[in-house]
């Protein structure tokens, strides 16, 4: 797990962690329109840079199908980034970080299932032991939780699809954010037309940090995309770490959301879990042969 990818993958995700504090800023604004707003500045984002390192016509020679698969991947982040704006605005920041401590051992279950990866006995013991966390959670709060599971699952799919895509970290975000554009301005539209819009009827502030959220959104989007190329998917789960564990502390010590005896014990589970996991990736990385230099 050495070299840039997981750097850019580790950097993407201590952002990540870090954005309950960003988003919750626009809590008077409505989910929908965050969402919108962050699809738009986004893509204005990510199109100045292509024009400032000279990459104007980064659309041409894409194949049909290549553009398909990143409809369905822009579809899937934005069903992530809703959800999360909703968990962080409605006080489920608690719940938020669960989904990305689980997405971990999704991503490790899509290896096996998708891509064929081999995993080891602890593996799936952790693979278990994560299910029983959440299995617990369920039964002892009488409810499933279902956007930990969503997150999960969306952003699990989305960077699988990112992985099997033949398209740059950069390239690739700024198709996504073109193919979600219309539907976000038409939103937007609507809700001017409907005497609701958020932007521009209310303090400075908040309109600067509407506009700031393309940028928030593009630059972890761009590393974990070149991360996900660079490294094995089931590495790619054991990193995400860093973001729920930032998330947590932030639900628990920022927000003053309960942390009671069920989301321990779940917690617990999914946190030996990862440690299980971990331990066993790293065993198989210093039983690799050592590489013999070859002889000229």
């Amino acid at each position: 797990m050495q070299g840039p990818g997981a750097f850019a993958a580790v950097g993407a995700y201590l952002i990540w962690g870090l954005f309950p504090l960003y988003w919750s800023l626009l809590g008077d604004v409505p989910t929908v329109q965050v969402l919108a707003h962050r699809a738009v500045w986004c893509a204005a984002c990510v199109w100045l840079y292509l024009a400032v390192t000279a990459q104007g016509r980064w659309w041409r020679g894409v194949p049909p199908r290549v553009v398909l698969t990143l409809a369905v991947t822009a579809t899937l982040i934005s069903v992530n980034w809703g959800l999360y704006i909703y968990g962080v605005n409605s006080g489920h920041v608690v719940e938020t970080s669960l989904g990305y401590f689980i997405n971990p051992l999704v991503n490790v279950l899509l290896g096996v299932v998708v891509l064929r990866e081999r995993l080891g006995a602890w593996q799936w013991v952790a693979v278990a032991l994560a299910a029983l966390g959440v299995g617990y959670l369920t039964l002892e709060l009488g409810a499933v939780p279902w956007i930990a599971l969503t997150l999960a699952m969306s952003f699990g799919l989305y960077g699988l699809l990112r992985k099997l895509t033949p398209v740059d970290a950069v390239r690739g975000l700024a198709l996504e954010s073109t193919l979600v554009l219309p539907i976000a301005i038409a939103y937007l539209l609507f809700c001017e037309w409907r005497g609701i819009g958020a932007f521009a009827h209310g303090s400075t502030g908040r309109d600067l940090l509407l506009i700031a959220g393309g940028a928030v959104t593009a630059v972890p989007l761009v590393l974990f995309a070149y991360g996900a190329r660079r490294v094995s998917l089931s590495s790619l789960g054991l990193l995400q770490y860093v973001a729920p564990t930032a998330q947590l502390l932030l639900g628990v010590f920022a927000f003053h959301e309960t942390f009671a005896a069920p989301q321990f014990l779940a917690f617990g589970c999914i946190w030996l879990a990862l440690l299980l996991a971990m331990v066993d990736n790293l065993r198989r990385w210093l039983a690799r042969p050592a590489v013999q230099p070859s002889v000229r």
